[in-house]
């Protein structure tokens, strides 16, 4: 039984321009000027992000012309949902399990 989760993916996906990229890469693949577009975000700032989340699994890229798409990785978020579901699953059964004071 697992009752730990990714804390380097959970880093990764802390922050929150990082987050509202990754929801919107849920919805489509998106190049990095309709990142911008979506987010108001610098361009750099967000090339910055889209840097951590490809060296983090998170993201893969889709050259396009002289565009670079980018998609989420479903693989990758199943994985953290699934290690969150194993941990609440354990939360569950810990409330029958209390350990004597001693």
């Amino acid at each position: 039984m697992m009752t730990s989760v990714d804390t380097e993916l959970l880093r990764v996906l802390g922050d929150p321009l990082r987050l509202r990229i990754v929801t919107l890469l849920a919805r489509e693949m998106l190049c990095t000027t309709h990142l911008v577009e979506e987010t108001g975000a610098r361009q750099t700032n967000l090339s910055n992000h889209l840097r951590v989340l490809r060296e983090a699994g998170v993201v893969e890229t889709e050259p396009c012309g002289r565009f670079t798409y980018y998609k989420l990785r479903p693989d990758v978020i199943a994985s953290i949902a699934g290690q969150f579901a194993e941990l609440a699953e354990s939360a569950r059964t810990a409330a029958e399990n209390k350990r004597a004071c001693p």
